[in-house]
């Protein structure tokens, strides 16, 4: 686990918080980073909502000087047409973002087909363990809510392995926490997620 690694200071999600990059996004992160290199001047990023593509698209145009297209997959077919040849005459980096593979979009124009099929992928997964805990520790201290030392490990093995869900279960904990004034302990967690309809505890879990 790391902080991204590029050459500009920078931190993610626009409220000061740092990028952090592990296999999840690694690939991605270093084929935005050596975009001279690109065999075309144009690329699709991927990936699953709250994975941060969009912020990792936004500074990839401040470093680059490039154009982005974020929900690439739903604009004017015509439009991505026109900025994909745009970057090949101009040699001005082109980025779409989408959330499906290019391959799921539905494209009528034939030439923004094969467009689309030959340029350079990469995706962000969903979380691996060393980014899902990562995750989980920040966004508990997001709004400064006192947590147990013992609750990121008991969320990490329970909690939907996936960005939105970590959202969402940490999210639901700090406001518990605020409106009770309680510290998040694990019983407190599980009593806030069942009542959300957030877990099943698995029932091999006699401690908690």
């Amino acid at each position: 686990m790391s902080q991204i690694s590029l050459p500009f200071d920078w931190v993610g999600q626009g409220k000061g918080e740092d990028f952090l990059v592990s296999d999840a996004n690694r690939i991605a992160v270093r084929h935005l980073e050596s975009w001279r290199d690109w065999p075309l001047s144009v690329s699709v990023l991927t990936g699953p909502p709250l994975s941060g593509r969009s912020i990792l698209g936004q500074q990839f145009a401040r470093m680059s000087g490039g154009t982005l297209i974020d929900d690439a997959q739903g604009q004017d077919e015509h439009k991505l047409f026109h900025a994909w040849n745009e970057a090949q005459t101009q040699r001005r980096p082109l980025l779409m973002i989408g959330q499906a593979s290019p391959a799921q979009w539905t494209v009528a124009l034939p030439d923004l087909r094969s467009r689309l099929a030959a340029a350079p992928h990469v995706a962000i997964a969903e979380p691996d363990e060393a980014l899902a805990r990562a995750l989980i520790e920040r966004g508990l201290a997001t709004v400064g809510a006192s947590y147990a030392a013992d609750l990121p490990d008991w969320l990490l093995r329970r909690v939907e392995r996936s960005y939105a869900g970590i959202a969402g279960v940490t999210r639901l904990l700090n406001e518990a926490s605020l409106s009770s004034g309680r510290k998040i302990s694990v019983a407190m967690a599980k009593e806030a997620l069942q009542g959300a309809g957030f877990l099943p505890i698995l029932p091999s879990d006699p401690s908690h």
